[in-house]
């Protein structure tokens, strides 16, 4: 966010499709030679697999992973309607308003350049949706509603209809993707007596999320300082991308500094190991910085959903991993809870959140 007897395996994709890389201009020093692993979740070498991929790259392509194709479709194209077709009224009624004023500071609809990474203001609109708490009591917003940090409902669109009850079905699909991923990853790792099943149990109640954004086209070189999302890496365990067709937009850091697009496979996930996946391993695995740069001209969509550790999870290095990276655990345990908190409060510009 590293040592010695890891896998010097390369995956082989099992599809012949390989994404073509591309070039960024001054931005970035792409590497033209370069593809990400694409493996299929029904593989019978998946946890050789999602190995070398996580050790080499910390993120791959993902098939097989049994949610239909016309189900993403559906996800992009109702995350789309709402960006486009939703008056300015609508996306007020669902505003992100900050705890103790009406909403929790993180779930809600963010304008143009209200979202921050690292500072720098990012040239994205979005929605942000979390697992609520068991005590979250849904109702409408409303200044005098009183909320800590992340403990309000999610605030849901009215328009397009049908959204709400499509997305949350798709939570559900992607809660079990994101359970088949961590189970084939303990296996990978070869965690074995009371560590088995460690990253299982931490993610039994995943504290996930989602997100809708939006990207107008960078225009002007100045406009979103330079970038639709700055360059950063994931907060939490395993990220499932699901973007449009747009291509070039989404660049991926190599371990030799060089950029490259991990430009979408139709039916496929991008998918991205976080800090905690780097954590668990001592370092073993690498979460991988990534950004968006989004130059074409259309409007383009992404749903990113965070299978998450569990609120109250302790993230403490597992001894199979300190092993393999020298016999020290290079990181303090922390709870996620904790964790996630302490870095959503620095995701929006303006400094109100509480």
């Amino acid at each position: 966010m590293f040592a010695s007897n890891q896998c010097s395996c390369i995956v082989t994709p099992i599809t012949p499709f390989v994404p073509r890389t591309t070039t960024m201009g001054s931005l970035d020093n792409s590497n033209t030679n370069t593809s990400l692993p694409i493996i299929s979740l029904a593989s019978p070498k998946l946890p050789d697999e999602l190995y070398a991929a996580c050790l080499e790259h910390g993120f791959f392509y993902l098939t097989d992973h049994g949610i239909p194709r016309v189900v993403l479709e559906n996800v992009v194209d109702l995350a789309r309607r709402f960006f486009l077709e939703s008056s300015a009224e609508d996306k007020a009624s669902i505003k992100r308003r900050p705890a103790h004023k009406g909403g929790d500071s993180a779930r809600g609809y963010q304008v143009l350049n209200e979202n921050i990474t690292k500072g720098l203001r990012d040239f994205q609109e979005a929605v942000d949706f979390y697992k609520e708490f068991d005590d979250t009591e849904p109702t409408s917003p409303s200044l005098d509603q009183d909320y800590e940090f992340l403990h309000g409902p999610n605030l849901w669109p009215t328009h397009p209809p049908g959204l709400k009850a499509v997305y949350e079905q798709y939570i559900e699909q992607c809660k079990k993707v994101g359970s088949d991923i961590v189970r084939a990853m303990s296996e990978a790792l070869q965690l074995a007596g009371e560590e088995r099943d460690t990253l299982t149990s931490s993610t039994d109640n995943s504290f996930w999320v989602m997100r809708m954004i939006g990207y107008p086209p960078l225009l002007d070189k100045d406009e979103g300082q330079g970038v639709s999302c700055g360059e950063h890496t994931d907060y939490g365990c395993v990220t499932l991308l699901l973007a449009d067709s747009t291509k070039g937009a989404l660049q991926v850091q190599l371990k030799d500094g060089s950029w490259i697009s991990a430009d979408p496979i139709p039916g496929t996930f991008v998918v991205n190991i976080g800090d905690m996946m780097e954590r668990w391993t001592n370092g073993e695995w690498k979460s991988t910085n990534h950004r968006v740069i989004h130059r074409a001209s259309n409007y383009r969509i992404s749903v990113p959903f965070f299978f998450e550790p569990n609120f109250d999870a302790k993230i403490t290095p597992l001894q199979k991993c300190i092993e393999r990276t020298g016999g020290h655990p290079v990181f303090q345990p922390i709870v996620y809870g904790d964790h996630l908190t302490s870095k959503a409060k620095t995701n929006f510009y303006g400094g109100d959140e509480k």
